[in-house]
């Protein structure tokens, strides 16, 4: 049986411990905040400080930063990017290769298609296509 844990070397050579979330094996830092009802896919990374709420999704390959929030329900998918302090609000969505800017605001229920940059510090709700609306 192989460990449950890697050690991985930041920037500034400090070395941080994530454990492998138990629902899809995505690597979850100590300090952050799982529920055990979210899944996090295989190649995903949970920073320190950041919170994942129940039934919420975390596609292969994204990354979600310190002190980032995911609500209850959301889904984040593959290879998207959740800048330091950014919050994604109870069901909403981020597409495939999104990139949401630190500290920025996604409303309940909005939905983020693939490939887009969300600025940093910004508020954004869409409509039900997707379409963004001023917050």
């Amino acid at each position: 049986m192989g460990k449950n844990y890697i050690d991985i070397e930041d920037d500034r050579g400090d070395v941080l411990r994530y454990r492998k979330h138990a629902n899809g094996r995505g690597f979850i830092a100590h300090g952050a905040k799982v529920h055990p009802q979210a899944v996090v896919e295989a190649g995903a990374y949970v920073e320190p400080g950041a919170k994942i709420g129940a039934h919420a999704f975390i596609g292969r390959g994204a990354w979600i930063e310190p002190n980032a929030a995911v609500g209850v329900g959301a889904r984040v998918e593959a290879h998207a990017r959740i800048g330091e302090g950014a919050v994604i609000a109870d069901g909403a969505h981020v597409g495939v290769r999104t990139d949401v800017g630190a500290g920025a605001r996604i409303a309940r229920g909005a939905r983020i298609g693939d490939d887009e940059t969300v600025p940093a510090g910004a508020a954004i709700a869409t409509d039900r296509r997707g379409l963004w609306l001023a917050a």
